[in-house]
């Protein structure tokens, strides 16, 4: 999926997967995860996500990287907050409380951006990619997240001769092969979500699961 195609999703209004409230798995499960209330956390390909207000709220600061600027602006005007814009390379930064969100190629970014990051929030980035972009992901991850930094990654799993993604199908097996060479990986959690995911049901999904992964650099 080239950028155009996601651009083109946000400029037509077709972002199904925005929720208007913090994803239930977040609120449920983040507190064990046990980073503290004053890590700074990362969400990549974040949308304009209002996860990211759950996590502010709870004392995080967030960075966040996105392609759309509409996306952005929107996220911001969501949480009442005006961000000033800066440049830094090939991206445009908008900033403003808690709120550092890059504009531009996901994969473009370095590790200088992120280290003091402490802990990854991936709800929606993982599975909105297909297959051998989910490779160039996990391995960029490994190159710019310092050791011990930490992943709290949502994965879904569902028939997917079915339904073809986005959002695609992400086994824990996968996980571990994408992972396990620079992280180590468990699996924390394994719910059948249909009812929560009326949409994927009525695309083709029969039965929808949705698996929690924590993931830890290794050093």
């Amino acid at each position: 999926m080239e950028h155009d195609f996601w651009r083109e999703r946000w400029e037509l209004g077709q972002t199904g997967w925005h929720q208007d409230e913090a994803h239930a798995t977040l609120v449920d499960r983040w507190p064990e995860f046990g980073v503290a209330s004053d890590a700074t956390v990362f969400v990549p390909l974040c949308g304009s996500s209002i996860d990211m207000a759950w996590l502010a709220n709870h004392g995080h600061r967030v960075i966040g990287t996105e392609l759309s600027d509409i996306a952005i602006r929107e996220f911001f005007d969501a949480v009442g907050l005006e961000p000033s814009v800066r440049p830094a390379g090939d991206f445009t930064v908008f900033s403003a409380g808690p709120y550092e969100l890059w504009r531009g190629d996901h994969f473009a970014l370095g590790a200088d951006a992120l280290d003091d990051v402490v802990a990854v929030y991936d709800r929606a980035s993982l599975v909105a990619l297909p297959t051998e972009a989910r490779r160039r992901y996990a391995d960029h991850l490994a190159e710019v997240l310092p050791g011990g930094a930490r992943s709290f990654l949502v994965t879904f799993v569902y028939d997917q001769s079915r339904m073809d993604g986005p959002p695609f199908s992400v086994t824990g097996r996968e996980v571990e092969e994408l992972f396990g060479d620079h992280f180590e990986v468990t699996k924390v959690a394994d719910d059948d979500v249909t009812d929560r995911n009326a949409g994927l049901v009525a695309r083709g999904a029969a039965r929808v699961h949705e698996e929690l992964h924590h993931l830890r650099r290794l050093p």
